[in-house]
């Protein structure tokens, strides 16, 4: 089943304990931070209000005692949208994310071939369906299937990955 739009954010919100994403691309295409995007890029600075809607699901997250995480795959040198959104990470992490980086430049990647996907209470799964330059097409609830291979994936990603307040690019 697709989920868009408000039948997405519902689903998301719906969640019990923990909410995981697993990223695995160098960069995403994502038209509500082209403007955001551009001054960073231009200035260096992104100035994230506090009452970013993200930043507002996570506290709201985190203060009704659920869990909201990541971990993204890396190899360097990092892409400059990953320079951008490593500058947004730092709003999340504070608002109470739970971000963790894997970088796999010098070792095998524990999660190779593995899609973006959401991971919710370990139990439901949806893929993030993206074209070749990483814009968004899609989200997918894969409806009836065993988690177990997402959650094997969730596993092995938390054990390689370090927090991203550890992670130092070299």
């Amino acid at each position: 089943m697709r989920l868009e739009g408000d039948d997405w954010r519902a689903f998301f919100d719906a969640y019990e304990r923990d909410a995981f994403r697993l990223e695995t691309l160098p960069a995403y295409g994502v038209a509500s931070e082209d403007e955001e995007y551009r001054v960073w890029r231009e200035t260096g600075r992104l100035d994230v209000a506090d009452d970013d809607p993200w930043l507002v699901r996570v506290r709201n997250y985190r203060m009704t005692g659920r869990t909201v995480g990541r971990v993204h795959v890396v190899t360097r040198p990092l892409s400059e949208y990953l320079r951008f959104e490593f500058a947004f990470y730092r709003h999340s992490s504070a608002a109470g994310e739970q971000i963790r980086i894997l970088d796999v430049t010098d070792c095998p990647d524990p999660v190779s071939g593995a899609q973006d996907f959401w991971l919710f209470d370990d139990s439901e799964v949806v893929l993030m369906h993206y074209r070749e330059d990483g814009t968004q097409i899609g989200r997918e609830l894969l409806e009836g299937e065993d988690p177990s291979p997402y959650v094997e994936l969730k596993r092995l990603a938390l054990l390689h990955s370090v927090p991203f307040s550890e992670y130092r690019e070299e």
